[in-house]
């Protein structure tokens, strides 16, 4: 198991703008992660206005001057937004197109035509894990929803039966795999590699999903046997179209960022010669930049051409996907204020010599902070923003491999228990009619397993690569 070397981290470490000792640190701390789940939790206030608030929180409990507070602050925002901002935006995008071309439906239906009987809860994870890869969790549920409930009802299936598995899908890509926010925001502050985050990740989530999904549904459907809720059976999106985009080529079209990300990091472990031409290629064609900007205008021509859609609603679809993203970047982008402002404390070094003392393994510590925010705000997001930020400078004698493992421990951690602070809590129990208590007995135990099962599976890894 990799473990801190203070002193080998002492010479790089930035000078904190506070001398402040443990006790003042550990204080601030826990008071600015205090107001930011009282703004979150109790004032209702948005989670970007919470994480300000919380970041000048900590350094004036810190005893740091203001000014250099918010220079920190304002430092950590504009560099996330500039690491993971195009990201994002170009992840909305794409997700979109294949919201609104029907793509996302064409793979549905193709993959629900070849399944049937026990095998329906195995292509609901696959069909949840597929169309996840690009989409927000948000925007995976209202568009996977319609089929979940559409599937239990034409063929007598118990809804939680079908709804979990398809729900761990979503939620397992979203806490475990890139281009999603959380992994984007961990990878950028630890410095991992994303093409062997992404491999590691893909790694971790198989069993996971699996243990998380078919097999926890046939409990879970014990525990809240519940009718499929009419009410919210809406209109499929490719029912207002003539044509839809075909199954390869939709599949393609989703995989092609994974497939060239990867690709570069096979090639950095293959080559490893930083001057070799054809690593060269892999570089730029395997960034995540450029991997993604690939997809989406791929995606252009093999899902929106095919749908039909003029020049004019394609400019519609990218105006539309940009919209509802604002507000995920300023809570990814102040997350990331509060990270640096973190660092610039001298928390950073703090938790480095508390490990040491402790001999907390880096893993299990990044695991346990993220699950103690997750379970405090709510928020999956803020969880990985946060966690990542006290936990980065645990990477700084990683190898590689053991980097990208420590983003997959933030991000399993940041899934634990989701309860009633947490929107997904309320938007899976409105979907599926269900009421607090059957929420917390399927969606919130479904949460805990994914957290608990990735979690081991990272401690696992790292013992053996």
């Amino acid at each position: 198991m990799t473990r801190l070397s203070v002193e080998m981290l002492a010479a790089d470490a930035p000078e904190p703008i506070t001398s402040a000792g443990h006790a003042q640190l550990g204080i601030a701390v826990l008071a600015g992660i205090a107001v930011i789940v009282l703004l979150i939790t109790k004032f209702k206030l948005h989670a970007f206005l919470s994480l300000t608030i919380g970041s000048l929180a900590l350094g004036a409990f810190a005893g740091a001057p203001l000014d250099k507070v918010i220079t920190s602050f304002s430092a950590g925002l504009g560099s996330t937004v500039a690491g993971v901002g195009v990201l994002i935006a170009l992840g909305a995008i794409l997700g979109k197109l294949l919201a609104d071309s029907g793509g996302a439906d064409q793979v549905v239906d193709t993959i629900l035509a070849k399944a049937g009987g026990r095998s329906m809860p195995w292509a609901m994870v696959l069909i949840a894990s597929v169309i996840g890869l690009p989409l927000f969790f948000e925007v995976g549920i209202v568009l996977l929803i319609p089929v979940v409930l559409m599937v239990a009802k034409r063929g007598n299936y118990s809804l939680m039966r079908i709804g979990i598995p398809a729900l761990a899908g979503l939620s397992v890509m979203h806490g475990l795999v890139p281009p999603h926010p959380g992994p984007l925001v961990a990878i950028d502050a630890v410095k991992a590699d994303l093409g062997v985050t992404l491999a590691l990740g893909v790694l971790v989530a198989i069993p996971t999903v699996v243990i998380a999904g078919p097999l926890f549904s046939r409990y879970a459907a014990r525990w809240a046997d519940v009718p499929v809720p009419e009410r919210m059976l809406p209109p499929r999106a490719s029912e207002d179209l003539e044509r839809r985009p075909g199954f390869g080529a939709t599949v393609i079209t989703l995989l092609l960022p994974v497939v060239l990300m990867l690709a570069k990091a096979l090639v950095d472990i293959v080559i490893d010669d930083p001057e070799n031409s054809v690593q060269r290629v892999f570089d730029v064609i395997g960034s995540p930049l450029i991997a993604m900007l690939a997809a989406v205008l791929v995606g252009i021509f093999t899902l929106g051409r095919p749908a039909g859609f003029t020049k004019g609603r394609l400019t519609e679809v990218v105006e539309k996907s940009l919209a509802p993203i604002a507000g995920i970047l300023l809570i990814v982008g102040a997350g990331g204020g509060f990270k640096q402002t973190l660092i610039d404390c001298g928390v950073g070094q703090m938790i480095l010599e508390i490990s040491e003392d402790w001999s907390i393994p880096a893993l299990l510590l990044a695991w346990l902070i993220a699950v103690a925010i997750r379970l405090a705000t709510g928020s999956a997001t803020v969880a990985t923003v946060s966690a990542a930020g006290l936990v980065a400078p645990l990477a700084a004698d990683m190898s590689t491999t053991h980097a990208a493992l420590l983003v997959l421990a933030i991000g399993a951690g940041s899934l634990f228990f989701s309860h009633v602070n947490d929107a997904g809590f309320w938007l899976v129990k409105e979907y599926f009619g269900l009421d607090v208590g059957q929420t917390v007995k399927t969606w919130s135990v479904m949460e805990t397993i994914i957290s608990v099962v990735a979690g081991g599976v990272v401690l696992l890894l790292s013992l053996v690569i």
